[in-house]
């Protein structure tokens, strides 16, 4: 398979339900917390599409090849607080190259900040790994999904206070892992 058909596969694979147990590493703070989130993953429609595109104010495009997905979820971290989100979500790959697929990742809302945003992502075919880096107003987070097999994901979210212009990311604010498992 090439690089788009195993992001085919990883996308077809990531519809459904799904139950993950994360520990976030608050490394500013010196705190550690443990969370549980159970997210539903649907295809997203050419309609929501569009709207996704309209939002962030992008181009418009035939957006057949473009891969979305309706993200919901609810966590409940092990302090009892609850918090819960629903957002769109749409990839345009913009370029190929022999490690794997680079574009732009856009959002009708994003996490950190409640407003449409776009980001990038990268797609390694051969790992099944997808890395997300959004650039917020204050921080840059880099999420990073890794496909084990159909019911299993792990995911790595590393949070890094946003360098001045042209400086890399360095200063680590938060450490996240989850293990996630499709629901049957």
């Amino acid at each position: 398979m090439n690089a788009i058909q195993q992001f085919h596969h990883f996308f077809n694979c990531c519809i459904g339900a799904w139950r993950t147990e994360r520990t976030y590493h608050y490394l500013d703070r010196g705190e550690v917390e443990r969370s549980r989130t159970e997210f539903t993953i649907r295809t997203l429609t050419p309609e929501l599409k569009h709207k996704v595109l309209a939002d962030n104010n992008y181009p418009n495009h035939n957006v057949d090849g473009f891969l979305g997905f309706h993200l919901a979820f609810e966590t409940v971290s092990e302090t009892g607080e609850e918090a819960g989100q629903e957002l769109n979500m749409l990839f345009v790959p913009r370029q190929e190259t022999p490690l794997g697929l680079q574009g732009d990742y856009l959002r009708d809302r994003a996490y950190e900040e409640d407003r449409p945003m776009v980001a990038a992502f990268r797609f390694d075919p051969g790992s099944l790994q997808l890395v997300m880096t959004t650039t917020y107003t204050r921080v840059v987070a880099v999420d990073t999904i890794t496909l084990l097999n159909p019911r299993l994901r792990l995911r790595q979210i590393l949070t890094y206070q946003r360098p001045p212009q042209g400086r890399p990311l360095q200063e680590l604010l938060l450490v996240g892992f989850g293990v996630e498992q499709k629901l049957t």
